[in-house]
């Protein structure tokens, strides 16, 4: 419920406060006298889009705060949550325009985007003229009105959840088909060179091996002769004769020297050791010198394939033990495709048959709901002075989708053979304000916490009418909030609460008030509707006649 506004600086508005009530409140006033600003001024505070030149003049920018009370279960409260508010018993919106066009908002002294003021305001207000395309008379939201009047929340919750389901089967039977033509169109490729890299059998680092391997087998003849030299130099009459030769001549002078020899012979007996050690690592290394011309060409004929095979694929030579088990993982999907296509065909079967089911239920719902709705339709036409009238709701089918199958329109026939035809284009205005407010009561039973506006819904009708129009306002505003705007006396009589809105001049500068009517004030307003500016004795009688009925 819409519990307080103020607004500061907006368009003829220098500064208004607000308090509304339960119930039916009426907001009456001459033409031009400022109605219409209210409306702009709250839907600017709930972030709808409207006109840019909100501020008024010599002001540098224009201020709206709207106050709403919200209970525990308010839909408001998801909004906030998601949003990542606090949830409250109250919610204040605030949000001010800039003489340059900035706009800012906060949501509970914490700013807030436009597109959440926007989510609360569908959560909070309801706004409905004689032109409304925004809610009520725009086919695109009449299946989602239905629904709403139908109670369907877990059939469609359940239709939405087979339909993600069926959407992802449908895509991965769908990028499973892409793939297997992928890999059927290089079968070919794949089986040549999975056969050429398995026979292959390359592993890791070989490359670097065999590259030295080569490298030392080219240059073995060269090396060997410097080895076998280095090795005769070392034995035989080289370092290994003079070494044993002085050990055996120091050896035969020792005992004459009285010691002086022996660690001269000690060392003597280490480096004939090492001397041994040294003879043979150098005969093992012209063992491995020792090149068969067969195997340096084996080497090079593996060391070349090695490397042909990874310029033809594009990888290092060590990745292509990598790249070859990639290859047959390609393989492997193509021989199991068959068997996989088989299963996603039959998940994308089982996900088809879960979604017609839930979707089949929820147009059997929908279906009784129309019924029932055509049925609340006609009893709420009758005092409406619309008995003759039918309404119609239309369900045909539509692409499958998140919310089912269904399309749905709502049909009317002003008199009896008339073709019927869309709500907004078949009634007239005045029997489409009627039409609109029948609606409106049927689709508004076990809603709350939603206030209602209706800007001059009742234009194009008076008399009886006009107070069988007031009469289903006041209906729909017990246990709820209405705010209607209206020049018809029969409406106004029977508000609940009741301000004039009116023009002040001063200073040359034009200003709109909001003006709280007392009981005499409203007899006074009520006759100014009833006769024009002349006010006779005879419009306060009827002024109070119609006040009188309406209690």
């Amino acid at each position: 419920m819409l519990l307080s506004l103020d607004i500061r600086d907006m368009l003829i508005i220098d500064r208004l406060e607000l308090a509304f009530q339960p119930g039916l409140n009426v907001l009456t006033g001459e033409t031009g006298a400022g109605k219409s600003i209210l409306l702009d001024s709250l839907g600017f505070v709930l972030g709808w889009r409207g006109r840019a030149d909100l501020v008024r003049q010599g002001a540098d920018q224009g201020e709206v705060v709207a106050e709403f009370a919200l209970g525990p279960d308010h839909p408001a409260q998801a909004v906030l949550s998601e949003a990542g508010f606090a949830q409250s018993d109250t919610v204040l919106l605030r949000r001010v325009n800039s003489r340059d066009g900035r706009k800012t908002a906060w949501v509970n002294d914490r700013r807030a985007s436009g597109e959440v003021l926007r989510a609360l305001s569908e959560t909070l207000v309801e706004l409905h003229g004689q032109q409304d395309d925004r809610g009520l008379l725009n086919p695109r939201g009449h299946r989602e009105l239905l629904d709403t009047y139908a109670g369907v929340a877990s059939q469609i919750a359940a239709t939405r959840a087979a339909w993600t389901t069926l959407r992802k089967a449908r895509k991965a039977y769908e990028a499973e088909t892409a793939r297997l033509a992928e890999v059927s169109a290089e079968e070919d490729f794949l089986r040549h060179a999975v056969a050429e890299l398995d026979a292959l059998g390359p592993e890791p680092g070989e490359e670097a091996a065999l590259d030295s391997r080569r490298r030392l087998m080219q240059a073995a003849q060269k090396l060997k002769g410097d080895v076998a030299r280095a090795l005769a130099a070392l034995s035989g009459d080289g370092a290994e004769r003079l070494l044993v030769d002085a050990t055996r001549w120091l050896e035969g002078a020792a005992d004459e020297v009285e010691g002086r020899l022996d660690a001269p012979l000690e060392a003597l007996a280490r480096a004939m050791d090492a001397l041994g050690e040294a003879q043979s690592g150098v005969e093992a290394c012209l063992d491995a010198l020792d090149i068969n011309p067969m195997e340096l060409e084996a080497v090079e004929d593996r060391l070349f394939t090695l490397r042909g095979l990874a310029r033809k694929h594009s990888v290092l030579p060590d990745d292509l033990g990598d790249f070859a088990a990639g290859l047959r993982q390609r393989l492997d999907a193509l021989d199991n495709g068959a068997r996989n296509m088989a299963e996603l065909a039959r998940a994308q079967q089982d996900a088809r048959a879960a979604y017609d089911a839930a979707a089949l239920a929820l147009s059997a719902a929908r279906k009784a709901a129309a019924q029932r709705l055509d049925a609340d339709m006609a009893r709420e036409l009758a005092p409406l002075k619309l008995d003759r009238a039918v309404f119609t709701t239309v369900l045909s089918s539509d692409d499958p989708g998140p919310d089912g199958v269904d399309n749905v329109t709502f049909e009317v026939a002003t008199n009896p053979g008339a073709p019927a035809g869309p709500l907004s284009k078949i009634a007239s205005g005045g029997e489409l304000s009627r039409f609109l407010l029948a609606l409106k009561v049927c689709l508004a039973r076990g809603v709350s916490g939603v206030t209602m506006i209706f800007d001059e819904i009742d234009r194009g009708v008076g008399g009886a009418t006009a107070d069988a129009v007031g009469r289903r306002l006041r209906a729909l505003a017990q246990g709820a909030q209405v705010l209607v705007v209206t020049h018809s006396p029969q409406v106004a009589a029977l508000g609940a609460h009741h301000w004039r809105v009116e023009k002040q001049v001063h200073d040359n500068i034009t200003l709109s008030r909001v003006v709280p009517l007392s009981a005499d004030d409203r007899v006074q307003e009520i006759a100014r509707m009833l006769s024009g500016d002349t006010i006779t004795e005879a419009a306060r009688a009827a002024a109070e006649d119609l006040l009188h009925a309406g209690t």
